[in-house]
């Protein structure tokens, strides 16, 4: 698929050409994103293969800071639970085992039996991949978004409920108080049609001022 994208699902971010090409938009717009620039540097391209296993590992990246969720993703790769046979292939006990949460490990056998076309995503609008995706039990709307943005390459979306995006919102602009999902959903919408080179800013931001990835 070209950056153009295809009918209903907008612009794909495929290279650094095209988070470029955001980051441009986005500094001409928005003096404080043009800031941030001048401050990290070029964006790095975070684009990560699709499917099943991109989307086991946000779940897994879920309320954990990103050395733990790492260590925890080493693990089930260890152990070839990476894909939704292998997953089947544990019991709940087991996954337990493998260092997920109860909660999580409910998550992770829900998905292997979902059985997501993760092809046919590729060429859906953005509202129907969130649809799909957290129809899921254990993925939220912020897993969802992730693999939109990350997994699909969608440029146009955000995901106004990640911590670290709503902590580098605040330092960057100023305000007196962590900017809630609501409020930070608000605001990238000033950032529209590029509000995930905007969320790759941020999560940049946030690696500048606080010394640590907001993301994996």
């Amino acid at each position: 698929m070209s950056a153009v994208g295809t009918v209903g699902v907008g612009r794909i971010i495929e290279t650094e050409d095209c988070v470029a090409e955001g980051v441009a938009w986005l500094g001409a717009h928005d003096p404080a994103m043009a800031r941030a620039y001048a401050v990290t540097g070029p964006l790095p391209l975070r684009r990560k293969p699709d499917g099943f296993g991109e989307l086991l590992s946000a779940i897994v990246s879920q309320q954990v800071s990103v050395a733990s969720a790492n260590a925890i993703w080493k693990r089930l790769q260890d152990a070839g639970c990476v894909s939704p046979e292998g997953v089947q292939r544990y019991s709940f006990d087991d996954l337990r085992g493998l260092g997920l949460s109860q909660q999580k490990a409910r998550y992770a056998l829900a998905l292997a039996e979902a059985g997501i076309d993760y092809d046919a995503l590729r060429d859906v609008p953005n509202a129907e991949v969130i649809r799909v995706l957290t129809a899921v039990k254990g993925i939220g709307v912020w897993t969802a978004e992730i693999y939109a943005m990350f997994s699909l390459g969608r440029a146009d979306v955000f995901a106004p409920g990640d911590l670290a995006l709503q902590v580098a919102a605040q330092d960057l602009y100023g305000l007196e108080a962590r900017p809630k999902e609501r409020e930070l959903r608000q605001m990238s919408e000033n950032w529209s049609p590029w509000r995930a080179v905007a969320a790759r800013q941020l999560f940049a931001y946030y690696r500048h001022v606080k010394q640590r990835e907001g993301i994996r």
